[in-house]
């Protein structure tokens, strides 16, 4: 047996429904879906919890979308004619531009993490998606790091902003589907925050 599936292994529940939340929520923020992944969260079923109720629109939303329809609003939510509505960057909720010191910063914890931006990656490593896909990287055991790496990169890169930016494009009019994504991001990274600060 290998190393990664000895690490497949000792995930827990918890660590796996993160790792799927996380997944998620990199997919949907880095694309449009399509009618396969459409399908796919239609069939997400909720319960009585806040995330749960999130999770239970999120696939009523699913189940209703054209993909026609909803490649235009995410076109002109994160990429418009010149620029989206929405820019989801680490660096540019923290400072107001692009490619600043948070980015910086986050270069070089990814460094000693051993994660370095593949070559055909356009989109600089503080965009919400990339940071979702490095968080269940971590949490589901992909990516190997030291016991207290996710609790440290959250803190530091994803908890000063990314909270702020779901609730902003959850209360974007222009958003329909987004909105239903946008809850379920608001709601999970409150959760994260929460468990983040218990103590060890």
């Amino acid at each position: 047996m290998d190393k990664s599936a000895i690490q497949i292994n000792r995930i827990d529940d918890v660590d796996t429904a993160r790792m799927e939340e996380y997944a998620l929520l990199a997919a949907l923020l880095r694309r449009a879906p399509d009618s396969v992944l459409l399908k796919a969260l239609s069939g997400i079923r909720g319960d009585s919890t806040p995330l749960g109720a999130a999770h239970a629109a999120l696939a009523r939303a699913a189940e209703e979308a054209d993909p026609e329809r909803l490649d235009r609003e995410f076109f002109e939510l994160f990429i418009g004619v010149g620029r989206g509505e929405f820019l989801p960057y680490g660096s540019y909720y923290l400072t107001g531009f692009l490619n600043e010191r948070p980015l910086a910063r986050l270069r070089d914890d990814l460094r000693v993490l051993g994660i370095v931006r593949a070559e055909q990656q356009s989109e600089p490593e503080d965009h919400a998606a990339i940071l979702c896909e490095i968080m269940a990287g971590l949490a589901g055991g992909g990516l190997s790091a030291a016991p207290d790496a996710q609790k440290s990169l959250f803190e530091k890169h994803l908890a000063p902003w990314i909270g702020r930016f779901f609730a902003d494009l959850e209360g974007q009019k222009g958003a329909n589907f987004y909105q239903r994504v946008a809850t379920v991001g608001r709601l999970f990274i409150d959760i994260e925050t929460k468990a983040f600060a218990l103590p060890s």
